[in-house]
């Protein structure tokens, strides 16, 4: 059983930085594409960042330069760094695993299996 938390959120002003990581139980991270996605109320749910088993990245336009995804096959962890954090990145951010992703589909919610149950990101201005 695959089981997936979050960690690292929190409140930050504006042009700030934040460090969210996600440790997972039931797997190893080397088998699986893994993502960030944030919702905020009354939206739907947008693919932030991606990355492979092979380490290969793909980033949402409005986060590109900002933010950085990676991971640690040997500790099971996703991180995603967040700098120069605006107040419209303020958002519940999930991490999620999925066996089979296509590459020029990355971001798409659809693809993942599995879901963390979110941390809190707050960018005040």
């Amino acid at each position: 059983q695959v089981q997936l938390v979050e960690s690292g959120g929190g409140s930050v002003q504006s042009g700030g930085s934040l460090r969210l990581s996600c440790a997972n139980s039931g797997y190893t991270y080397s088998m699986y594409y893994m993502a960030w996605f944030r919702q905020t109320p009354g939206k739907e749910r947008e693919g932030v960042a991606a990355i492979d088993s092979v380490g290969s990245t793909s980033y949402a336009d409005s986060v590109k330069g900002r933010f950085t995804i990676s991971k640690d096959n040997a500790k099971n962890t996703l991180t995603l760094q967040m700098d120069s954090l605006k107040p419209e990145d303020t958002a519940m951010y999930y991490c999620a695993a999925g066996a089979t992703v296509p590459t020029w589909d990355r971001l798409r919610k659809n693809y993942y299996n599995y879901w963390g149950q979110g941390t809190q990101v707050t960018v005040s201005s």
